[in-house]
């Protein structure tokens, strides 16, 4: 049993622009159903719902996609959607969530900062590394989980591992000695190969006396800045507050911004199916196949001899003598790509932000 109450933070501001045209604003990646009926921020609630009673999740979030994320989850209490005026990054939005959930417990507490966008296919074992990953954390410890490596990616950060510790919850737990940056295809080759590395899953749990002691020593001036919005936490002032405040904010991730520089963290190693789903080569990763290697999200697909490819559509689509793309239609825009290229998705988003085109953005 934690000694501590434990808070999920569920971070949900991102738009997923390498999803387009299916992900945009009005349309946040998280709020669309990836291989499931749910959304992937439902799926997310999913996950923790077992082992939290819903006041003990907090979700953070912009104001145009609280409406659509409370509701697709009714059950999370109004004022547990923390609302960021703009995007600073994941440190800052951490740093306010952890703030928020130590009010709410009204001592310190463990909070478990988690993304609103990742697929997980083994739910159980998930939920068994979270709460070893608790343990572990109150222990004094910042505790992240590692992603068994399944290929050398490159679209990825990496957690260098070092000895064992002390095992918590049936889980192993180990050091970890330095995360790296998204490596080159043959540094990911050789990381992998060497057995010591985990794919950065970018989940971080700790206790809220550990995130304030970490940003005050490395991020004095968020720190700060969080400090004063902590003073009106739970009164009318805290987003007159938190707006005037928030722009000055420095944008930081949680990465560079403090695990670069923290000791004592461990990493528990899980292999449960993840995914960040973070581009349309994810998405066909993730879903069923047929034996062509064909993956229909929506609609009907006439495949003749066409392999590797993943096709969405309200019409029927028809494809000969193709492979490796993936073929996106909605009702005004039309998305056709090398998979191997989904990547640079981002581009065309980006020159539809240079056009003023805010209509398809």
């Amino acid at each position: 049993m934690s000694k501590n109450p434990i808070y999920a933070v569920i971070m949900a501001g991102g738009t997923g622009t390498r999803l387009w045209p299916l992900s945009r604003q009005k349309t946040p990646k998280q709020t669309l159903a990836v291989n499931s009926d749910r959304s992937l921020f439902q799926l997310a609630v999913d996950r923790v719902m077992p082992i939290l009673p819903v006041e003990q999740i907090l979700v953070i979030t912009a104001s145009k996609m609280a409406a659509i994320l409370a509701e697709q989850v009714p059950e999370i209490p109004a004022q547990n959607y923390i609302i960021e005026p703009s995007g600073r990054g994941t440190a800052p939005a951490i740093a306010l969530g952890a703030a928020v959930a130590e009010h709410l417990a009204g001592q310190d507490a463990t909070i478990i900062c988690l993304a609103a966008d990742h697929y997980i296919e083994d739910v159980a074992g998930f939920q068994q590394a979270l709460m070893a990953a608790v343990e572990v954390a109150e222990r004094g410890s910042i505790v992240t989980l590692g992603i068994q490596p399944t290929h050398a990616a490159t679209g990825f950060g990496y957690i260098e591992s070092g000895a064992e510790l002390e095992s918590a919850n049936g889980q192993g737990v180990l050091e970890t000695v330095k995360f790296k940056e998204k490596p080159t295809l043959d540094v990911a080759q050789a990381l992998v190969a060497d057995g010591k590395h985990f794919w950065n899953s970018g989940m971080f749990i700790w206790s809220t006396a550990r995130v304030k002691a970490e940003f005050e020593r490395q991020l004095p001036e968020t720190a700060a800045l969080v400090d004063k919005v902590r003073d009106v936490i739970g009164s009318d002032a805290l987003y007159p507050v938190l707006n005037a405040l928030w722009p000055n904010v420095p944008n930081e991730t949680i990465d560079y911004g403090i695990m670069e520089g923290a000791d004592d963290i461990a990493v528990v190693p899980i292999n449960v199916g993840w995914n960040d789903v973070g581009s349309w080569s994810a998405i066909f990763d993730v879903m069923d196949r047929s034996a062509a290697d064909n993956a229909v999200r929506d609609g009907e697909h006439i495949a003749i001899n066409t392999t590797n490819t993943l096709v969405q559509s309200k019409k029927l689509i028809a494809t000969i003598g193709v492979d490796n793309l993936v073929i996106i239609d909605t009702d005004d825009a039309l998305l056709i790509c090398a998979k191997d290229q989904a990547q640079n998705v981002k581009q065309v988003v980006d020159q539809l932000k240079a056009n003023k085109r805010t209509d398809l953005y």
